[in-house]
């Protein structure tokens, strides 16, 4: 077959393997947020690809029609055989250069691939995207910002908790800087890097949503309201009068900040300013300041429009900043084992929203399980390590029933559960069977109890009974040794 005719006929089975690979994942419904992330992410690497083959298969469409018609008409005028032996000569020589070349599987392609570990659960493309702090996704992580911000000259010391209800209030006096002393380059650099960790935590927690498409509109809106001037905190200013200031390293002397100049005479100075040279540096000078007043407005313009469009999470965080707030660092660090360990995600409510139970009591936020004290709430974390309550036991007499810690699983084996499973065993002495878990392990220290008890008994039908003068009734056996010592 011509080579333009089985690469447009391969693009077309691979976009209908595309389509089934991202319908299979579109079927599955995931509980816990990174496989949910997880199965985003391949279905927008799928969609990447069937772009990418659609735009191969237009090229093809566009540059090979006269190349198609060629090759059509060849095999309809010339010799179907040569051009056969042909392609299988070009064969033959492919695979004798590879022998050991492995086919691929055109069908397992795109199918969901499950882990080999026997969980079922699929490798994760999110693991290395997301830090602790942001926990697949449901925080921000805004330390870095938060440093950077308080590193700026003139700043105002703001907690963490503070700077996260405020970072996109760009209003005036902002962190308590004024308009001119945003013009920096670390104040740009700021604003950059905080716009940028906001645009890719947009890309990494929604995947699916064309986010360049919303950052172009973000501009678009930015644009409109600069042009009317609307963009709050960069209003035009009314200009100074007289636009000189003094040099603070010549207190006696006139400084032009148009063209970086002392003037000690104030008169040379007023003649300065009607000279063609100062206009032209004035001029310049305004033109720069407004481009770098433009930069870092639209820079500020789209952390806020980022911000709002996720107010969910930017909510999230602060609930979680303050919730950590009054944790050990051991309660944070088990918290996050236990993030990455599961395989669900957690239950309604579980995210340090506080909801009404039955009673009308506020639920207590619980994410570490654990046990509840008489009072409702739980237990403190040293106290649930230090009974082991972390440590699991299994009872196969029980049903393969889990205790949890080693007092629940001693205490176990004198409750109805242990006694009801090991009577249903026919075990009735079940006093020698403690820390006997295993069903095999029960039934055969039973059987040997028996076999032991039937060795030790005596049948009572086959002993001689003897009696004394007196009419007392004994054993052979005693009475010839009492008969013998002299004492009947």
């Amino acid at each position: 077959m011509p080579l333009d005719l089985e690469e447009e006929r391969y693009i077309h089975e691979d976009l209908e393997r595309l389509e089934q690979g991202i319908a299979d994942r579109l079927r599955d419904d995931p509980k816990h947020i990174r496989n949910r992330l997880n199965r985003d992410h391949e279905i927008a690497q799928l969609l990447e690809q069937m772009q990418q083959q659609s735009r191969n298969l237009a090229r093809i469409y566009k540059d090979g029609a006269k190349t198609k018609e060629r090759e059509l008409e060849q095999l309809q005028t010339g010799d179907p055989f040569a051009q056969f032996y042909s392609q299988l000569n070009e064969l033959r020589e492919h695979h004798s250069r590879y022998p050991n070349e492995q086919a691929e599987n055109s069908e397992m392609r795109y199918k969901p691939k499950q882990s080999g570990d026997g969980t079922g659960q699929m490798p994760s493309i999110v693991e290395t995207l997301f830090s602790g702090e942001e926990a697949y996704g449901r925080f921000f992580d805004l330390n870095i910002c938060h440093e950077a911000f308080l590193n700026l000259p003139n700043v105002k010391r703001l907690s963490y908790l503070q700077y996260l209800e405020s970072f996109d209030n760009f209003g005036p006096g902002y962190g308590g800087l004024k308009r001119v002393e945003k013009l920096t380059d670390q104040y740009f650099k700021y604003v950059g890097d905080l716009a940028d960790y906001l645009r890719s935590f947009r890309e990494r927690t929604r995947p699916l949503e064309d986010t360049k498409k919303v950052l172009a509109e973000f501009d678009q809106e930015f644009e409109t309201a600069w042009n009317k001037d609307e963009v709050q905190g960069w209003q035009l200013e009314t200009p100074s009068t007289t636009g000189a200031s003094k040099d603070p390293n010549n207190v006696t002397g006139v400084w032009c900040a148009d063209c970086e100049k002392v003037f000690t005479n104030k008169n040379v100075y007023k003649g300065h300013l009607t000279g063609r040279k100062h206009k032209r540096a004035a001029e310049q000078r305004k033109n720069r300041q407004e481009a770098d007043e433009r930069a870092i407005a639209e820079r500020e313009y789209r952390v806020k429009r980022l911000a709002a469009s996720m107010s969910t999470e930017r909510s999230d965080t602060r609930v979680n900043v303050e919730r950590k707030q009054g944790m050990t660092e051991r309660e944070r660090q088990q918290e996050l084992d236990n993030l990455l360990n599961v395989s669900e995600a957690p239950k309604a409510g579980a995210q340090g929203e506080e909801e009404d139970g039955e009673d009308g009591e506020e639920k207590i936020y619980n994410p570490l399980k654990l046990p509840l004290a008489w009072d409702g709430k739980p237990i403190p974390f040293w106290l649930y390590r230090l009974h082991g309550l972390g440590v699991e036991f299994h009872c196969e007499v029980c049903g393969n029933f889990v205790y949890m810690g080693r007092r629940a699983f001693d205490k176990h084996f004198g409750e109805p559960r242990h006694i009801y499973g090991l009577k249903c065993l026919g075990i009735t002495n079940v006093t020698l069977f403690r820390d006997i878990t295993k069903i095999e392990e029960a039934l055969k220290l039973w059987d040997r109890l028996k076999q032991e008890e039937q060795k030790s008994k005596v049948d009572e039908g086959s002993i001689v009974q003897m009696e004394d003068g007196e009419g007392n009734v004994m054993p052979e056996k005693v009475y010839n040794d009492l008969q013998k010592q002299g004492l009947l």
